[in-house]
């Protein structure tokens, strides 16, 4: 399975909603979409929506990790939304990224403002 990425905005922040597969192969293109939703804006605010991630790697942590950085270093936010039984959030659990990362169960969780 490929990776679908759409993108919306939510008030002030730019909503990456992710499908598919976030691997080796299609980490590159993750990275790129969450740049480009964060170049318009002096203190870029994104939220990534894993609510239909099928799979993640080491590849698709390290991209995430990187797009946290590249938005933190301009003043931004990085906060992900994923459900709470996610193998994503275990996988945040296991390596410790869960205290790195801010997770919301949800989009509408997270203010507009």
């Amino acid at each position: 399975m490929d990776l679908s990425l759409d993108q919306r905005k939510h008030g002030d922040w730019v909503v990456v909603e992710v499908a598919g597969e976030l691997d080796l192969y299609t980490a590159p293109n993750f990275r790129d979409s969450v740049l480009q939703a964060a170049s318009n804006d002096s203190a870029p605010k994104v939220i990534v929506d894993f609510h239909r991630l099928g799979f993640i790697d080491s590849s698709g942590l390290g991209a995430i990790i990187a797009c946290l950085k590249h938005l933190r270093e301009r003043g931004g936010e990085l906060t992900l939304a994923a459900p709470e039984d996610s193998g994503l959030r275990r996988l945040l659990e296991l390596t410790g990224l869960d205290r790195v990362l801010t997770v919301h169960r949800s989009v509408d969780e997270i203010s507009a403002d």
